[in-house]
């Protein structure tokens, strides 16, 4: 089905959002990442009940929401805030995490601070820009945008901003589940990651999901000569080594049948076929991972195994000894098709089958959390769609999922939603690095095309169907 939609009054609401982007969108972004709300760092804790209370409460506070600031079980600062127009129209549930990677200052290029915008011509650089200030602070602007045109939205919203998505979400999943009703809409409508093109708009409807554990093999409590000792003491390192290589070969591709999904099938692959790469990063590597694969295949339909950091020894001053130990952090980002609650007993046991019993595992988390992926052909998707063509004029890349993490089950296991992510980033934004951006050009769109969107569903009154 193709929708289609009046152009009076939402080309009007489309304007508002152009002079907002014109007048005032690096000022309220300023405000924002001006707050150094960094999760990882408990040292800023208060920062992130500030940045919920002092500046998103006053943007949902004019667009006629209520509000409740609530907090997780491990105490992180949670913000709910709804605008119920009539509990006949459909609800829509908007997301945004308010938190920040600590940004490593001393690494930034030289004229740059993370916490106070700079504009370089298309550029807009600041910690947290791209994930997620930037993002959440345009939906909001765009819902704005059409109630100025109208005065009401012609459907009810709701918004949940947490401040914990960079360390993992901790606590989100229980508290979805003791406030489920309160949370009940019809679909979820948020925006994080990168577009595939910095150009064309980017829909994609769940995500791989991500699982941290650690290999360590602890022989002896400290480090012997190798000299006197080389040749007579097992090295944990090489150990550690040789037991990585038996998980991933040379090319990368993973060697534990049960981590390889069998969700990659004929329709999924012609659904992704015309997908164009990311733009923004490094070159594929078209030698790397699962062979008989597309890299498009191999980014959002297949499970990649990853090593994030080694140690062994003392890297910054090597000495002439066999080190006691060796750990390596490691992650399997996995699709939908891959039982969560068997990585790590399939991995034991690959390790035991293989002669590597003298390596523990330790995950960094009790549980994985399950991948999450939607059907294309959903109306919510078809409508989505056709409307941000209808505002920026080109179709939308869609995605079956997300090839980063999200904590997307939230919404699809819990609250049972159908998820629709509209990227306000492109791959190139250094987020979580030094010199984190958004494109204007990019900003500008997305606030059209949201506010486009936002008019559409209000025409509906909210339903879809």
């Amino acid at each position: 089905m193709t929708y289609s939609f009046d152009q009076g009054g939402r080309d009007q609401a489309i304007a508002k959002s152009d002079y907002y982007f014109l007048n005032r969108f690096n000022d309220d972004l300023a405000s924002l990442v001006a707050v150094r709300s960094e999760s990882q760092d408990p040292a800023f804790a208060g920062e992130l009940r500030r940045y919920l209370v002092e500046m998103i409460v006053p943007l949902v506070d004019q667009c006629g929401f209520t509000t409740s600031m609530e907090a997780t079980a491990d105490g992180s600062p949670i913000l709910l805030a709804s605008r119920i127009e009539n509990p006949e129209f459909g609800t829509i549930l908007i997301y945004g995490h308010g938190d920040v990677c600590a940004p490593d200052t001393r690494s930034w290029r030289e004229g740059l601070d993370p916490y106070l915008l700079t504009v370089e011509g298309d550029r807009i650089y600041g910690r947290g820009s791209a994930d997620n200030k930037a993002q959440h602070l345009i939906n909001l602007k765009a819902l704005f945008a059409v109630l100025q045109q109208k005065g009401s939205l012609g459907f009810n919203v709701k918004l949940v901003m947490e401040t914990s998505e960079e360390i993992g979400s901790p606590g989100l999943r229980e508290f979805f589940t003791a406030n489920a009703d309160r949370l009940s809409a019809d679909v979820l409508i948020a925006s994080d990651g990168p577009r595939l093109r910095s150009n064309v708009p980017t829909m994609f409807l769940g995500s791989r999901a991500a699982f941290n554990f650690d290999l360590r093999v602890n022989l002896r409590e400290r480090a012997y000569h190798s000299g006197n000792f080389g040749g007579l003491l097992a090295d944990p390192a090489i150990i550690l080594a040789h037991a990585i290589s038996s998980i991933a070969d040379a090319r990368g591709q993973i060697r534990i049948s049960e981590w390889r999904p069998k969700s990659l099938t004929d329709d999924f692959r012609a659904s992704i076929a015309s997908l164009p790469l990311p733009e923004g990063g490094p070159d594929v590597d078209h030698s790397w991972g699962e062979q008989g694969l597309t890299p498009i295949e191999r980014a959002f339909g297949w499970n990649s195994f990853a090593v994030l950091s080694m140690l062994s020894g003392s890297p910054a001053s090597p000495q002439n000894a066999i080190a006691g130990s060796a750990v390596a952090t490691c992650q399997l980002r996995y699709v939908v098709g891959t039982d969560p609650a068997e990585i790590l007993p399939a991995l034991r046991r690959h390790l035991d089958d293989n002669g590597y019993e003298a390596v523990q595992v330790v995950g960094r988390r009790e549980d994985a959390v399950p991948a999450t992926r939607f059907p294309l052909n959903h109306p919510w998707v078809e409508f989505v769609a056709d409307s941000i063509a209808a505002s920026s004029g080109m179709r939308p890349d869609i995605l079956p999922n997300l090839a980063g993490s999200l904590p997307n089950d939230a919404f699809t296991e819990i609250l049972n939603l159908p998820t629709i992510w509209i990227p306000h980033s492109y791959a190139g934004c250094c987020q979580h690095a030094p010199n984190e951006h958004v494109l204007g050009t990019l900003v500008r769109d997305a606030l059209r095309n949201m506010t486009g969107l936002f008019w559409d569903i209000g025409e509906r009154r909210g339903k879809v169907r």
